[in-house]
């Protein structure tokens, strides 16, 4: 009987057979997802990493490969030999590709047996990191890991295709190489044949990039491993994989068109979705201004308001010292929200604290349109009247104070922002919001290092016109610093 498999070839894969392949002798292989026991006849759900397929084992058809049949568990691999049958009526299954057959087994081999896996190879298991993670092997086996795995590798060969047929190379660099000054520190390699020495992992391929460049090869691309030895965040891991694109007598507007076309194109060909081109531009000031960053989430508004002018002299010190400290206060207002309880609110306190607020003042506007809130006494009717109307205040609104330096309030109000948004469910999961923020600073002030650094990167030249501040005003100098930002995530840095 499994002699008959030894030597026999996969015919399909498991998410392959339809009503065409009804009556063909076919060969699959894959693991067993589930096995039902319906007095005698055994079903079996073959998976592999295109998908399913349901086999049956029938005592009528062949006694020997059904008594084998009852031996297989969860995780079993199998090679299965039979022919394709089209479900009886009632039994069909619409949610799943293969759901109008079944191959009815006539040879069967178990290429490998299975312990009890610690978690079912499911999409929403209910399992720790931790479990899944010494696991791994198993962990990669569940649908959600393998569509994203397949993703990237169909994202990786859209880039590919794109830039190939815009004229780039793809060129590799050397992975050991020297550090280079970019702010973040290297993963170190020790050299073997050079005691004391050591090669440097790559924060991005800069030195080489520059070195193509001047060697004339005026479009060149890798798809390229990073290395950062910083702190985990959201959005930033020890290793990391970014496409390096370069061209040489360019300028802006050639770099947006070609990063537009290339996640236009990668969109098509991966998602299936058409993307609106060219994408809206917000320059630095704008994004900051009315969405406290410079990666802002568009999918949804509540956008802050700047108040300094109104509050500058006002009877509440901890508004006015900031504003005459050179700070600023800007306000977030949480439509129809007077609901949130006390303790929602002091949640909301402790979550600016990450981002350096000393606190968060709030107003809920009551039905009659006072103002219920520990700060509301301190002000002036006046100063009332126009922060109303500035913010827009209306009865059922919980409106948010940050009061301090622009930077800190900026980005304690920008998170605070994007973490309400997502509370309320304001956010479209399904929505593909790009946005370039263009025209950022060239230089911040480090008071730590007391001297200038780039805000954005080194490597980043001033605008034209602003060139004659760089002496007497530096941090008035704009630069020709441009990122493409989709959905609060910086995608691209130019």
């Amino acid at each position: 009987m499994s002699d008959k498999l030894e030597n026999m070839r996969r015919t399909h894969h498991c998410n392959e057979l339809g009503d065409e392949s009804v009556g063909s002798e076919v060969i699959l292989m894959g693991w067993v997802q589930r096995r039902r026991d319906h007095g005698g006849v055994i079903f079996i759900d073959l998976r592999d990493r295109n998908g399913l397929t349901q086999v049956v084992f029938n005592p009528d058809l062949n006694k020997d490969v059904h008594a084998k049949a009852h031996t297989i568990r969860s995780e079993y691999v199998l090679g299965v030999r039979g022919t394709v049958a089209k479900r009886p009526e009632g039994m069909t299954n619409p949610n799943l590709k293969t759901g109008m057959i079944e191959v009815m087994a006539s040879d069967l081999k178990i290429l490998n047996n299975a312990k009890t896996p610690p978690f079912l190879i499911e999409e929403n298991i209910d399992v720790s990191e931790q479990i899944r993670l010494q696991y791994r092997h198993l962990d990669l086996r569940r649908p959600h890991l393998q569509r994203n795995i397949i993703t990237r590798h169909k994202a990786t060969a859209s880039i590919r295709k794109y830039l190939n047929h815009n004229n780039f190379l793809d060129i590799e660099t050397p992975v050991l190489t020297k550090s280079t000054p970019e702010g973040a520190r290297d993963y170190l390699v020790p050299s073997r044949v050079n005691p004391g020495q050591f090669y440097a992992l790559p924060q991005s391929p800069q030195l080489f990039k520059q070195l193509l460049m001047i060697a004339g090869y005026d479009r060149y691309y890798q798809i390229v491993r990073c290395f950062r030895d910083e702190d985990l965040r959201a959005d930033r891991q020890p290793e990391f994989t970014q496409v390096d694109m370069e061209m040489s007598f360019v300028g802006e507007e050639d770099v947006m068109e070609i990063a537009e076309g290339m996640i236009e194109a990668l969109f098509a060909d991966v998602l299936g979705k058409k993307l609106t081109t060219p994408f809206n531009r917000l320059a630095y000031d704008e994004a900051v201004g009315r969405y406290g960053l410079d990666k802002p989430d568009l999918r949804f508004g509540l956008e802050l308001q700047d108040i300094s002018d109104i509050v500058k002299d006002a009877g509440f010190k901890v508004f006015s010292s900031a504003v005459k400290g050179g700070g600023i206060v800007k306000t977030l207002n949480a439509k129809g929200c007077a609901n949130f309880t006390r303790k929602e609110l002091d949640d909301f306190t402790d979550f600016v604290s990450v981002y350096r607020a000393k606190g968060l003042a709030w107003v809920k506007v009551k039905d009659d349109g006072q103002w219920q809130s520990p700060i509301a006494k301190f002000f002036t009717d006046d100063e009332k009247k126009k922060m109303v109307e500035r913010i827009n205040m209306e009865p059922g609104d919980c409106i948010f104070f940050g009061a301090d330096q622009i930077k800190i309030v900026n980005d304690a109000l920008g998170h605070l922002r994007n973490h309400i948004g997502e509370k309320l469910g304001l956010i479209d999961k399904d929505l593909f919001n790009f946005v370039w923020v263009t025209h950022f600073p060239l230089l911040e002030y480090d008071e730590t290092e007391k001297r200038y650094q780039a805000l954005h990167h080194p490597f980043t030249a001033p605008l034209e016109e602003d060139c004659d501040k760089l002496t007497d005003d530096p941090l008035l100098v704009k630069s020709r610093a441009y990122d493409l930002v989709l959905n609060k995530s910086e995608a691209k840095r130019s």
